[in-house]
Order: structure tokens, then sequence, then C-alpha cells
């Protein structure tokens, strides 16, 4: 019976003492996983989005960037004017750091604080590009006669690549 106490005894206290590693309360990756688009994709929703502007007989400049905001493809349409690539361009960069389309920075214009930053723009044209939780990037575009048809040509080439990052998870 003394042996079978002694070893109970032992297990309890083994039990107060684990083994192993010690470790943080907190504890980080050393690494983060970065999901990006391929240079492809980014083309392809740049011509989805100039396609969708064409039927309608609309000459626009498109931009696509990457989650870091850098620009990945800018195309420009044949008689596009050269300040669409300009203006295409900020839309995509404000879509991408604010995460929304930029429409819905349009309601408070230049009221906001925003309207002061550089580089930003408050006007519908961009739109993010997303695709099953994942934030991608963005695609702006402009050249049309108002950011409502821009940005409905924007959402046409997110929409374009949207499947196939999402079958590529």
């Amino acid at each position: 019976m003394t042996v079978l106490r002694s070893l109970a005894f032992l297990g309890a206290f083994a039990a107060l003492f684990p083994v192993g590693p010690v470790q943080a309360e907190e504890e980080f990756p050393l690494a983060i996983n970065v999901r990006q688009m391929h240079m492809e994709t980014a083309l392809a929703a740049a011509r989805a989005a100039m396609a969708a502007c064409r039927a309608e007989g609309i000459q626009v400049g498109v931009t696509v960037v990457d989650r870091r905001g850098i620009e990945q493809v800018m195309l420009r349409d044949v008689v596009a004017p050269h300040l669409t690539l300009a203006v295409s361009r900020m839309k995509a960069y404000t879509a991408n750091e604010m995460s929304v389309a930029t429409s819905t920075l349009e309601q408070n214009g230049v009221r906001s604080p925003l309207a002061h930053v550089p580089g930003l723009f408050l006007g519908a044209g961009g739109v993010p590009i997303e695709a099953g939780g994942v934030f991608y990037g963005a695609i702006g575009v402009s050249g049309a006669a108002t950011g409502i048809q821009d940005e409905a040509c924007a959402r046409v080439g997110a929409e374009e690549v949207q499947i196939e990052l999402e079958m590529n998870l």
C-alpha cells in the first residue's frame, strides 16, 4: 500500500510542475503570410473594367494597386486623356487605404479632413478587391461622365477576379 501511495503522491507532485518549454503568455508568429494578387489577375481585373466602360462607349484609364497601395497595372484606352491615369490611381489608392468603395467617402466631400490629404480622392470610382475575407488591393477607374459610371466599371473588374481568388484560397 505504501508503494501505491508513494506513486500517487509522485504523480500529484509531478502535475504541479509540468515538463516542457517555458512560454510567454502571448506568442507572436515569426512570420506573417500575406496573399498577393498575381500580375495576370490584376491585369484581368483592369481589362474587365475597361471592357465594361467600352461597352458603354466610354474611354477610361484604369489602375489596379496591390494591398500596399502600389500600382500593379495601369491601362489607358486609346483616346482617354492622360489625366485619367492619375485620377484612376488616386481612386484605387484611396479605396485600398480606406478598404471601402470611394463613393462612400464622397458624402462628406470637402468637409472631411481627408480632403486635405495629398493623393486621396473622395469621389466615386474606386473599389477594393476582396475575396473570401482576404484583402488583395483595389481598382480605380476614371474617364466617364460621372464617378458612379467609373465605379460601375471598377466593380465589374473586381468581380471578374473574385471567384478566381476565392478558388485559390
